[in-house]
């Protein structure tokens, strides 16, 4: 999350994880909500920039890489769990 402070990054976090937990049917708390909302945007924006070369800017971009991000760790960690 380039550009942003540090508390509407866990701000961002919170939101993107609480949108990916509702998206994925899935129930953790507000603690995790920002870490997978966090390391979901981490994710999101290393693989957009490897992708396509550039990350979506804007705090509304930011958010929408962030969701995708969680919901695609939501994803793994179930696959993971059923392995």
């Amino acid at each position: 999350m380039q550009g942003i402070g540090w508390l509407l990054a866990i701000i961002l976090g919170a939101l993107a994880g609480w949108i990916a937990e509702k998206i994925m049917n899935s129930n953790m708390g507000l603690l995790m909500n920002i870490v997978m909302g966090i390391i979901g945007a981490v994710v999101g924006n290393f693989l957009l920039y490897a992708i396509v070369g550039g990350t979506m800017g804007g705090i509304l971009g930011q958010l929408v890489v962030a969701v995708l991000g969680a919901c695609l760790l939501i994803a793994i960690v179930r696959g993971l769990r059923r392995a």
